[in-house]
């Protein structure tokens, strides 16, 4: 049994626990052990893997200035290294469908 599996079954136990409750401090107390256990199986889909690096060639510093507009909003942080040409836009991500998806919602 994996843990993502034993974090579930805590997660069922915890809530059936809350629809039995007796009293408001055992609500209380059930309903703050669910959230945690939510935020646990959250933060462990989150951990996807590690980052790698996108590179952008675009054509004029027009483009460049709206692509780097669209990632920050998206929450994405795009660089350049020391040397590189100013058309070109670094941006790190778990994953490519992250960078395209903030990419194509200009």
């Amino acid at each position: 049994m994996t843990g993502d599996e034993q974090l579930r079954e805590k997660l069922a136990k915890v809530e059936a626990v809350f629809r039995q409750a007796g009293s408001p401090g055992e609500r209380a107390v059930a309903g703050a052990a669910a959230e945690r256990l939510r935020g646990r199986l959250g933060s462990a889909d989150s951990d996807g893997g590690p980052e790698t690096e996108f590179q952008f060639s675009l054509p004029d510093m027009w483009s460049v200035r709206l692509f780097v507009a669209v990632c920050r909003k998206h929450g994405l942080r795009p660089f350049r290294y020391v040397r590189q040409r100013r058309t070109t836009v670094m941006v790190r991500a778990r994953t490519a469908t992250t960078v395209l998806s903030a990419a194509g919602s200009r």
